[in-house]
C-alpha cells in the first residue's frame, strides 16, 4: 500500500471513529500492519482508532477456500498445513 492509500485509509476509519461499526477482516496480526501500510505512525494511528472500544475475534482455523480443491490435496499429501476438505 502506498502512502496515499494508507492516508486515505486512516481518513475512513477517523471519519467512522466512535460514529459507526466497522468490521475488518485481515490475515495479518497486528504486528504487521506497520509493514502494510509501510509507515510506524500511520498503522499506530489508524489502530489506535480501531482498538479503542473493539473486540478483537481471533479466528484460527483451515481454509474454507481451499475445500476441495487440487491445491489442498497437495499441501496434505507434502506434509504442509493441514487443510480440510469435503465434499460439497
Amino acid at each position: 500500500m502506498n502512502s496515499q492509500e494508507a492516508y486515505l485509509f486512516f481518513q475512513f476509519i477517523s471519519y467512522r471513529y466512535e460514529k459507526s461499526s466497522t468490521i475488518i477482516t485481515s490475515n495479518k496480526g497486528f504486528t504487521d500492519w506497520q509493514e502494510l501500510f509501510g509507515d510506524p505512525v500511520i498503522a499506530s494511528a489508524i489502530l489506535d482508532r480501531l482498538l479503542h472500544h473493539a473486540r478483537v475475534v481471533n479466528i484460527k482455523g483451515h481454509s474454507y477456500r481451499l475445500q476441495g480443491h487440487a491445491f489442498a490435496r497437495q499441501l496434505l499429501q507434502k506434509g504442509g498445513e493441514s487443510v480440510t476438505t469435503s465434499p460439497d
